[in-house]
């Protein structure tokens, strides 16, 4: 079976510095980790290789020294890494960091056999929004398991697997088909050491590095900066409005306050009023 680990190289959380300008984390200068999120999934696909063969592959997105992060992964015992990285993704949000890892992940089939299960930390410590998982899920049409505390079967027959999901009421069992999409919780399971011809391996090992177009991403405008709506929302935000807001009167009681403010409303958008004159006349 074939398993993809999707990792990201963090800054360390206990140094984050955030740009004054376009509120975005300063990386330079500072240490940078394998997300912790992340380990616990590398771990639990290690474990499943180990149960019923197979390889495991480890996926990143990032500049040049997320290689770091990839080695450290071979450490503890992936089989081979591939590192994205192309000046086109630099800027990008969850939106268009998905994209690319559905690219990536694409090629990744095509070039080292189809994937059986990708695997995700629950979320990332430099952006804790737990969505590029789902949305690679999504692009990719996989089934999505999120928040997994633990599998309790990997069946390569039937195709099957059968784990427990951390939900508001308790804890869920579940059972899927394969592919799928696996994101795993914090305290999942104990991360291995690795062994000394893994590190020894680990070092001599080539990364696997692709450019956009190495992964066959042909629609640039869907990422990075150019493909992420949130990012361009805060650095480039609209500039505020020279027309001051209105000021409403507190009058003696509440409801003559609500029939003064409607008032305004009204005056400043008579569509409004008309509207809402027609919806009434309905009832």
């Amino acid at each position: 079976m074939h398993f993809v680990v999707c990792i990201k190289q963090v800054p360390d959380s206990a140094q984050i510095r955030v740009h004054p300008v376009t509120n975005t984390i300063m990386r330079q200068g500072v240490p940078t980790i394998i997300n912790p999120y992340d380990l616990f999934s590398l771990e639990e696909a290690l474990r499943l290789r180990d149960k019923v063969g197979g390889e495991v592959t480890i996926l990143t997105m990032g500049p040049p020294m997320a290689s770091d992060s990839l080695r450290k992964a071979l450490t503890i015992g992936a089989d081979r890494a591939v590192l994205l990285t192309d000046r086109f993704f630099a800027g990008s949000d969850t939106l268009a960091t998905s994209y690319a890892l559905a690219q990536a992940l694409r090629k990744i089939g095509e070039t080292f056999g189809p994937v059986d299960i990708v695997f995700a930390g629950k979320q990332t410590i430099d952006g804790d929004t737990a969505q590029v998982g789902p949305g690679v899920a999504k692009r990719l049409d996989l089934l999505q398991l999120t928040y997994v505390s633990a599998i309790v079967e990997l069946d390569g027959e039937s195709r099957s697997i059968k784990l427990e999901r951390r939900s508001e009421g308790g804890v869920q069992v579940l059972q899927s088909k394969l592919p799928c999409m696996i994101t795993m919780l914090e305290g999942s399971n104990v991360v291995r050491r690795g062994r000394i011809d893994d590190a020894l391996r680990a070092a001599r090992a080539e990364i696997v590095t692709w450019s956009a177009k190495d992964a066959g991403i042909e629609d640039l405008a869907l990422c990075g900066l150019r493909g992420s709506p949130t990012v361009v929302k805060r650095v480039f935000a609209p500039a505020a409005r020279a027309e001051k807001a209105a000021q409403v009167e507190i009058a003696p009681t509440q409801a003559e306050t609500a029939e003064t403010l409607i008032a305004a409303i009204f005056a400043k958008a008579p569509a409004i009023e008309s509207d809402l004159t027609k919806l009434a006349a309905g009832f």
